[in-house]
C-alpha cells in the first residue's frame, strides 16, 4: 500500500510536489472553487450525487451506499481509462473531496491498487481552505508591499501590468476580482469568482512571491465588486509605503473612455449604472448626467464623475486608509500611453529619473 494521508497543513507546504492534483468532487463543487490546477475527476456527477443524496433520505444509507457505490465505480473506470492509462508508475497524485474522504478515497483506493503514489488530504477541501487561509495571512504579513495610489483614471492597473512587464512583482486584485473596484467597475459579461475562489487565486499568486523583494499592489478597498479582500492582507496593504501617481484630468477622461469602451457602444448600459450613485448625488444631477450621456456627451459626464464624486471620495478614502499615503513618493505621467507608463515603472523601481518624479 502506497496510500498517504496528508494533513492540510502538510499539503500546502508539498503543494508543488505532486505530480496532478485531483478534485473528485461534483462539477458544481468544483466550480465554486479547487485547489490551484486541480483537474476534476467526479467520482460522482452532479445529478449522481443528488439522486444519492434524496435516497439516502428517503429510503435508507445502505440502498444509498450500494447504488453510489456502482456510479462511482463506473464513473471510475472512465477516468482511468481517459486519463491514466498512458501514465508512468511513479505518476504521484494528490486527490481530495469535500471532508469526509469517501469519494477521493474511493478513487484513491484504486490508483493504489493500480500502484500509483497517491496521497489523501485529511479532512478534504474544508480542511485546506481553512489551513490556506491561515497561510495566506502569514504569508501577507511577510511581504514587503508598495501601494500603488492615485485618483480614478490615473493609470494604476495600466501601471501594474507595466511594473509587471519590468520583471516587479505584482498582485492585480482586480484582474483576480474581475471587477475594476468601483460603481461602475462590473466588466460585462464576465462573472466575479465566488468568494472562496477568489481567497485561493490570491494565495496562490503570493505564494510565488519572493519576501525579499518589493510587492506591488493597487489601492483597493476592502472589497473588489461582490468579493472581499482577506483583511490580513488589508491591514498589511494599508500598513505599507505608497507611490502616488498623477495624470492631467483631459488624460484620465480618455483613459477612461478607452479602458471603459463598453459604456461608449452602450450609452444605455452607462445609464443604468449610474442609477447606484442616486443616494450620494441626488436623483436630478443622476437624470441630468443621463440625458448627456444619451445626447452623445459621455465624456462631459465622466469628466464631472471625476471632479465632483470620485476625486472627493478618493482622497478622503486615501487619507483615511493608507498611513504611507502622506508620504507617498509622486510620479507625474506625461500621458496614458504606455510609453510614460514604462518610464514611470522604471522609475518607481530605481532604474532612471523620470521628469516630474519627486
Amino acid at each position: 500500500m502506497s496510500l498517504t494521508l496528508l494533513s492540510a497543513p502538510d499539503v500546502i507546504a508539498r503543494y508543488d510536489t505532486f505530480d496532478t492534483v485531483v478534485d473528485a468532487r461534483s462539477e458544481s463543487e468544483y466550480a465554486l472553487d479547487h485547489l490551484p490546477g486541480a483537474l476534476n475527476w467526479p467520482t460522482l456527477h452532479d445529478e449522481e450525487r443528488k439522486a444519492i443524496g434524496t435516497l439516502y433520505k428517503q429510503v435508507n444509507a445502505f440502498e444509498a451506499k450500494k447504488r453510489g457505490a456502482a456510479l462511482a465505480a463506473r464513473n471510475i473506470a472512465c477516468h482511468i481509462e481517459q486519463h491514466m492509462l498512458e501514465k508512468p508508475k511513479d505518476w504521484a497524485p494528490l486527490a481530495y473531496c469535500w471532508r469526509g474522504g469517501k469519494r477521493s478515497g474511493s478513487l484513491a483506493l484504486v490508483l493504489d491498487q493500480i500502484g500509483f503514489r497517491v496521497s489523501l488530504i485529511e479532512g478534504g477541501y474544508k480542511a485546506f481552505r481553512a489551513a490556506m487561509l491561515e497561510d495566506l495571512a502569514a504569508r501577507a504579513q511577510a511581504l514587503a508591499f508598495e501601494v500603488v495610489c492615485g485618483t480614478t483614471g490615473s493609470g494604476k492597473t495600466r501601471l501594474l501590468h507595466s511594473l509587471a512587464q519590468t520583471g516587479a512583482q505584482v498582485l492585480d486584485l482586480e484582474e483576480l476580482a474581475k471587477h475594476r473596484s468601483s460603481v461602475l467597475g462590473g466588466i460585462p459579461g464576465v462573472p466575479q469568482p465566488s468568494q472562496k475562489s477568489f481567497d485561493t487565486l490570491v494565495w496562490a499568486k503570493i505564494r510565488a512571491f519572493d519576501p525579499a523583494r518589493t510587492v506591488y499592489v493597487e489601492s483597493e478597498s476592502k472589497k473588489v465588486g461582490n468579493v472581499a479582500i482577506h483583511p490580513v492582507l488589508v491591514n498589511a496593504m494599508r500598513k505599507s509605503p505608497c507611490v502616488h501617481i498623477d495624470l492631467s484630468l483631459d488624460e484620465r477622461v480618455e483613459l477612461l473612455m478607452e479602458d471603459y469602451a463598453f459604456f461608449v457602444e452602450h450609452p444605455q448600459q452607462f445609464c443604468s449604472r449610474l442609477d447606484a450613485l442616486t443616494a450620494q448625488r441626488g436623483k436630478s444631477v443622476i437624470e441630468e448626467w443621463k440625458k448627456s450621456v444619451m445626447n452623445g456627451d459621455l465624456a462631459d459626464v465622466v469628466r464631472a464623475l471625476l471632479a465632483d464624486h470620485y476625486d472627493p471620495v478618493y482622497l478622503q478614502s486615501m487619507q483615511r486608509n493608507f498611513q504611507g499615503f502622506a508620504t507617498a513618493r509622486t510620479f507625474v505621467l506625461a500621458d496614458r500611453q504606455w510609453g510614460a507608463m514604462q518610464s514611470v515603472a522604471h522609475a518607481i523601481q530605481g532604474y532612471q529619473e523620470t521628469p516630474g518624479a519627486s
